[in-house]
């Protein structure tokens, strides 16, 4: 006889949790909703009810994934960001709560509208989300990877921005076309782990997400120093930019702005009060 949904359930919860999840609960939740096709409520609803041959084997194939260490995120093929589901794939990184950092400032510096640009855009989670508050603004976003705009494309088109957001495959550490104009917010989230330090990343990260978006170089600071040189024309009077940074590497993205003429303004600390954000203008 078939198992009953809250068998499958607890079938999958102890499977995660044997291999040392520590969220397996939730991520079994995650996996039988949506190997099965049901949402939270229904899988509740239907609790008592027997699965299918074929979705118990949905169920085991996309467990075994998981406890080969690939992300719940690539299984599930969506991630939230700022309270709104965003479409990953591989190529993409999968976007993580202190981004939503980068986010927030963003929005707060648009303020009732205005032209943002994404730099090193992958997902489109920081623009569109931004965007998606500021019901006056418009964004650029700009990656280098073509499968990669493409997944950004399509959360424009799932978020309803697409009238509203334009997609340039651009390379971020050369000076951007002038026909894109000026912006009064600029804003990215680049690669900026060091070079030599790839190889320890978890394999969870290191196996599965694109290296090229998590490359910043010898020391992890090659985007900022080529954002410094190159960005000043693309700011408009009184715009603002900001960058995401890793631990402790604020003070040194804040030096290399500074020395490139540039106002450092602050930098914002995520909810683990780790100096994540810098911000900075041209007045």
């Amino acid at each position: 006889m078939s198992a009953t949904y809250h068998e499958l359930l607890l079938d999958t919860r102890r499977r995660l949790e044997q291999a040392g999840l520590s969220g397996a609960q939730i991520e079994a939740r995650f996996i039988v909703c949506h190997a099965c096709g049901k949402s939270r409520d229904e899988l509740v609803r239907d609790a008592q009810l027997h699965v299918t041959a074929e979705k118990m084997a949905a169920v085991d194939e996309l467990v075994t994934r998981r406890l080969s260490d690939e992300p719940l995120a690539y299984i599930l093929g969506e991630w939230e960001f700022m309270g709104r589901t965003i479409e990953v794939t591989r190529d993409t990184l999968i976007p993580r709560s202190d981004t939503e950092i980068l986010c927030e400032q963003a929005i707060d510096a648009l303020g009732e509208g205005g032209r943002l640009l994404d730099l090193c855009c992958g997902s489109g989670c920081v623009g569109l989300c931004a965007i998606a508050e500021v019901k006056n603004a418009t964004a650029v976003l700009c990656d280098l990877v073509k499968p990669t705009l493409a997944v950004a494309r399509r959360n424009a088109r799932k978020l309803g921005l697409s009238a509203r957001a334009l997609f340039v495959g651009e390379d971020a550490t050369l000076p951007l076309p002038e026909a894109l104009g000026r912006f009064d917010v600029i804003v990215s989230n680049p690669p900026y782990i060091p070079h030599g330090d790839l190889a320890a990343l978890d394999r969870s990260v290191r196996g599965y997400e694109p290296m090229a978006a998590l490359d910043g170089g010898d020391d992890g600071l090659d985007f900022y120093r080529a954002f410094a040189r190159n960005l000043k024309r693309c700011l408009s009077d009184g715009g603002r930019a900001m960058f995401e940074v890793g631990a402790g590497q604020a003070r040194a993205v804040a030096d290399i702005f500074a020395r490139a003429g540039w106002t450092v303004d602050e930098i914002v600390r995520d909810l683990a009060g780790i100096e994540r954000v810098v911000k900075c203008g041209l007045d």
